[in-house]
């Protein structure tokens, strides 16, 4: 860490960030170290900071802002549109103009800084991570669930439009991905794996919305569905937001660098990731034993026992990328017993309520903010 960096965390506005930024559902835990608050100089001026300190969930125009943060609101507005590039803030259009408002840390600002990653930033997030970051995780519900390989699924058997990856692809009208900021972040450390990079998806109900991104390649629908399946041969697992209505990203991870599936691999922690409504059955009489799906289940969920492949189903989450890899035909998908199955939160304001209640957040002072999130 420069010396910089370490004299400006100490910043007493960067500590009050760090609280507001805990109270949003999805949370930002506080560390022994003040790892967090080093993470929060490395991407925020003090002013950026301080001017933070004036906005909510629910987006705000510059005007209304300024009545609290003080100044000229058209010098506000410059000032919000910057961190709103600088992906700490996010940005609408309102009637009469911007409207700005927070983003979690995780998804939102983290995510965000896919074209700025850079070795310091890269380390500060890792120390957090595994000093607080990774505790947060473990609240319900969980951040991400996983979707299935729809060619997995035993014939017959019904996969709902939100358990399917192509139908969240085939209902967005723009398309496009990026690299992934999990891998990127591990390679900077010296860690990680040689799993794609370009592979995480964004979508959006606007036509033509990536083709001035500077950090997402824009695709066209058939394009993205390759990615999906160049996804799947990697052994990839697809996880996304974990609640219904608007998706805008299908995340394509890995054990071995998803800040999420290293809560279940690093940690031991198996409620990080909702699982599919799906579980793996082996047929022992097509086994051969062959062990292939073994090294691909990112879960570690598969064991051999006496020459036949079994299945630990308090680790397997449902997500068949296993299924490829058996020449033998003897791995599938089937659906779960209903009481082990949790259908997501309606939506993102559903799902932010939900994990306030389990935060022990009140719910009551967050409704008048979370209900209008679009």
């Amino acid at each position: 860490m420069s010396d910089t960096l370490a004299k400006k965390h100490t910043n007493p506005v960067y500590k009050k960030l760090a609280q507001l930024l805990d109270t949003i559902p999805n949370g930002f835990p506080a560390s022994k170290s003040g790892a967090e608050l080093k993470l929060l100089a490395k991407l925020f001026t003090p002013e950026e900071a301080e001017l933070a300190l004036h906005l909510k969930l629910t987006p705000r125009s510059a005007e209304q802002v300024a009545k609290t943060a003080g100044g000229d609101p058209q010098a506000l507005e410059e000032s919000l549109k910057g961190m709103k590039d600088k992906g700490l803030i996010r940005m609408k259009r309102g009637e009469k103009g911007p409207l700005f408002g927070l983003i979690p840390f995780v998804v939102g600002i983290y995510e965000n800084q896919i074209g700025t990653m850079d070795e310091e930033m890269a380390r500060l997030f890792e120390d957090y991570y595994r000093e607080a970051y990774h505790k947060v995780m473990v609240a319900k519900p969980a951040l991400h669930r996983v979707i299935p390989v729809e060619q997995a699924v035993q014939v017959g058997v019904e996969v709902l439009p939100y358990e399917r990856a192509s139908d969240i692809v085939s209902q967005a009208q723009s398309w496009g991905v990026l690299d992934c900021i999990c891998r990127v972040q591990q390679k900077l450390i010296g860690k990680g794996c040689e799993h794609p990079v370009k592979i995480c998806m964004m979508f959006s109900k606007k036509p033509n919305a990536f083709d001035k991104a500077q950090v997402i390649k824009a695709l066209t629908k058939e394009e993205a569905l390759d990615v999906l399946r160049r996804a799947e041969e990697a052994g990839l697992v697809h996880t996304t937001g974990n609640h219904l209505g608007d998706i805008d990203y299908i995340c394509n991870c890995c054990t071995c660098g998803c800040a999420i599936l290293r809560g279940a691999a690093e940690f031991g922690m198996l409620s990080v990731v909702e699982p599919s409504a799906f579980q793996l059955v082996v047929n022992g009489d097509s086994c051969v034993g062959c062990e292939l799906c073994i090294d691909r289940c990112q879960f570690k969920a598969l064991s051999m026992v006496d020459g036949i492949c079994k299945v630990d189903l308090q680790r397997c989450f449902g997500c068949g990328i296993c299924i490829s890899s058996c020449p033998d035909g003897a791995l599938s998908l089937v659906p779960r017993q209903a009481d082990r199955v949790k259908s997501p939160p309606g939506s993102l304001a559903d799902w932010m309520m939900e994990r306030a209640a389990e935060r022990g957040l009140d719910p009551e002072k967050l409704e008048q903010v979370i209900g209008r999130i679009k």
